[in-house]
């Protein structure tokens, strides 16, 4: 991994990768296991001195961080991308991926309960029948599903949904993190400087 990666591996975050299974995964395909990483999930070490800022807040609250997904091998990326090749989903080329960089982070709040917060959507908008449209090439009913995890999506129906991404964004801005530049997925959140040459692609 080099010396640039370091594993999650702490109380307060709760690892499970989405693409180390099948279970909460658009593409169907358990890339992470079929590379060998399997659920290990691993960031730049300058993420993690990030995310280690939420710790007293996490045990403050007794909530937990869940982790979906952190660094993105550049052949997970291709493999991933060759099962669903639309942007939208996954950047055309693995070098821009700031995953891919270990300089971003899927993530959700989990409560006291030991459960999911409620959010507009789930992580990477999954759900089941929409994973088996994209899988098949069929994206138009999924793009406007995608709507609401914009993070300028309203709806006074889904105002608990709402105000928890609301929180999840003061959590991770206030640790110096910000959501992707078109601020179309409410779970990534990355380093400002998370897609600069600072830090370069890696594989595995």
């Amino acid at each position: 991994m080099g010396d640039s990666l370091v594993e999650i591996n702490d109380e307060h975050f709760v690892v499970d990768l989405m693409y180390a299974g099948t279970h909460h995964n658009m593409t169907g395909v358990a890339v992470y296991q079929e590379i060998g990483l399997g659920n290990h999930a691993y960031v730049h070490k300058d993420l993690w001195a990030k995310l280690q800022l939420l710790v007293p807040y996490l045990e403050k609250t007794s909530q937990k961080l869940k982790i979906y997904d952190a660094f993105r091998p550049l052949s997970a990326h291709k493999r991933l991308f060759s099962v669903i090749n639309r942007d939208g989903f996954f950047i055309a080329d693995a070098t821009q991926s700031p995953h891919c960089r270990g300089t971003a982070v899927d993530v959700a709040i989990i409560g006291t309960d030991g459960k999911e917060l409620v959010y507009p959507t789930l992580v990477d908008a999954y759900n089941k029948d929409y994973a088996q449209e994209v899988q098949s090439g069929n994206f138009d009913e999924f793009f406007k599903y995608l709507k609401k995890a914009s993070l300028d999506y309203e709806d006074l129906s889904m105002r608990e949904a709402i105000k928890n991404r609301n929180e999840l964004y003061e959590l991770m801005t206030g640790i110096g993190l910000v959501p992707p530049p078109r601020r179309h997925e409410w779970w990534h959140y990355e380093l400002k400087d998370g897609r600069s040459a600072k830090y370069p692609p890696l594989d595995i």
